[in-house]
């Protein structure tokens, strides 16, 4: 074990003894300056998750979500720099947390705000010119093996729980009572940058279809055909206005190369 691995894993766990030669330059005790040192790594850790994961806080409490993070904190430490990006693993952590069991949409709010904080950093990505969108949509022979590129910062949440509508009762001005929340009904967001804000649009379940495959570079003739299978009533002209709408038509590759 490198002399780095055993620092990092002093500095998180207090099970772990003082690595070997400690000393400090006034002769004071190293393995209780170590312990004030190690809680504010972890406090700082548990801080950079509080401010991301906002609502899945409010769900359980402070003290709840504090005892939960340190807990994290200590598994999965930081693999970069970069702490306002700390915390993609906590929904999965928690979706495993035998103290979380009883809400079980929490891990999906968890994976919203993830998918929040993705999309903020994602790259940028210019869209499609809106005309030549129009032409490769009336080319009716090359539109079904075309592969459209997605904007970087678009990403799909799929729940078996009412995680949108969750996180949604506790953004100001939404007009959703937690109380009025179906919570096992399953919902689907989109969750993309628009300008330098962030947006999560609710997605019915064929729309959702449709843009997983496409995430999936899927063609777009195989991804309406399950978009339909999710749902016959699946609006596809709604579904490509929404994508349009929102710049998140980046290329096309078709019969004819590739379009930007």
């Amino acid at each position: 074990m490198s002399t780095q691995h055993i620092w990092a894993q002093a500095l998180l766990d207090p099970a772990h003894a003082a690595p070997n030669g400690l000393a400090t330059w006034n002769h004071s005790d190293p393995v209780r300056r170590l312990a004030v040192h190690r809680n504010n790594v972890v406090v700082s850790l548990v801080d950079a998750l509080a401010q991301t994961f906002l609502v899945t806080q409010q769900l359980v409490g402070e003290e709840f979500f504090r005892a939960m993070a340190q807990v994290f904190v200590r598994a999965h430490p930081p693999r970069t720099r970069v702490l306002a990006q700390y915390g993609d693993a906590l929904p999965g952590f928690i979706a495993r947390f035998p103290p979380a069991a009883s809400l079980p949409y929490l891990a999906d709010v968890a994976q919203l705000e993830t998918l929040r904080l993705q999309a903020l950093h994602a790259a940028d990505a210019t869209a499609m010119d809106p005309a030549a969108i129009a032409t490769l949509l009336h080319d009716a022979d090359a539109l079904p093996s075309l592969r459209l590129r997605l904007a970087p910062s678009l990403h799909l949440l799929r729940s078996q729980h009412a995680a949108v509508s969750v996180w949604a009762a506790h953004q100001a001005d939404s007009g959703i009572a937690l109380e009025q929340v179906d919570l096992a009904q399953a919902e689907s967001a989109l969750i993309f940058r628009s300008g330098l804000d962030v947006m999560v649009w609710q997605a019915d379940t064929s729309t959702a279809t449709l843009v997983e495959h496409l995430l999936e570079h899927a063609a777009l003739g195989e991804a309406i055909d399950h978009a339909f299978s999710a749902d016959p009533a699946f609006n596809l002209s709604q579904a490509l206005a929404l994508l349009i709408r929102h710049e998140l038509l980046v290329s096309a590759q078709g019969l004819h190369g590739n379009v930007h």
